[in-house]
């Protein structure tokens, strides 16, 4: 973030955003120069700054996994930021050839929230304690140890000299650009055609009726039919034995009127028809 602000003050207070359109300016915005050189290298995992201590312990994971060719494949874009981002952008904003921009250092806002930035990127390269303890497990990783160090200033410095070796090769050169937006864009307006005139029209009319009479009706049918049977066998059995038991319980509440001679009645009846049962049965 405080390599956008850097080079997006840059762009305020010059409104030019080409590189070879730029060039000299840390004589009129000293300050700003050293914000995105902060940015630069903490970007670039420079010692003493925040991706010392956070895109190593990242790097170090690979290696103790044994994962080679991913170590080695940070470590090859760590060097290719650093010269980027950390070499080439800078250089060639604040130290390439003067092109007599008078510029000045962004309004105070924009200068604040820069040294905010700086503040943060140095603060945590030095003070990392309390950084790596807001993650979920154990920290052991020690950035500060002498191989690492050495390690890490090794593939910068060489990185630097190789720079400034082939610095002829990587000058910027005014040219046309090969707009390579054109190409999204209009692919974009051609997959959007597709989707939504071919692939909407089969949809509808072929997808959508196919569902409709292979996966809908039969569903809804089979549906109702269930649906038939929980109405009429199920629910209706309920209700049927629910009506039985209380046209019987009222059938029973007659029977019972209070009087001892009908009970007396119906005890020698029952007895009679038991006697009656075990005669035939014998």
């Amino acid at each position: 973030s405080l390599l956008f602000m850097g080079t997006g003050s840059v762009l305020y207070s010059t409104g030019k955003s080409k590189l070879t359109e730029l060039g000299g300016l840390y004589k009129t915005m000293p300050r700003t120069m050293i914000y995105t050189v902060i940015g630069g290298l903490s970007i670039s995992a420079f010692p003493l700054f925040s991706g010392f201590v956070s895109k190593s312990m990242t790097v170090s994971a690979f290696g103790e996994e044994h994962l080679m060719w991913v170590f080695l494949l940070l470590m090859l874009a760590s060097a290719g930021t650093f010269l980027h981002t950390g070499l080439k952008i800078p250089y060639f904003i604040w130290f390439g050839k003067d092109q007599g921009i008078k510029a000045k250092e962004p309004p105070w806002n924009m200068e604040l929230a820069m040294i905010i930035g700086s503040l943060f990127c140095i603060g945590l390269g030095i003070f990392y304690k309390p950084l790596y303890s807001l993650l979920p497990y154990p920290v052991h990783f020690e950035p500060y140890t002498a191989y690492h160090a050495w390690e890490t200033l090794q593939i910068l410095l060489f990185t630097q000299l190789g720079f400034f070796l082939l610095l002829n090769k990587l000058w910027c050169k005014d040219t046309i650009s090969l707009d390579t937006d054109w190409f999204p864009r209009k692919l974009s307006n051609v997959f959007l055609w597709i989707v939504n005139k071919p692939l909407v029209a089969i949809e509808y009319k072929f997808i959508g009726e196919i569902y409709e009479f292979v996966i809908q009706k039969p569903i809804m049918m089979i549906a109702s039919f269930f649906k038939t049977i929980d109405t009429v066998i199920v629910d209706g059995s309920i209700t049927a034995m629910g009506k039985t038991a209380l046209a019987g319980s009222r059938k029973m509440r007659q029977l019972q009127n209070g009087q001892i001679q009908h009970y007396a009645m119906f005890m020698v009846a029952g007895v009679i028809a038991i006697f009656v049962i075990v005669l035939f049965i014998k």
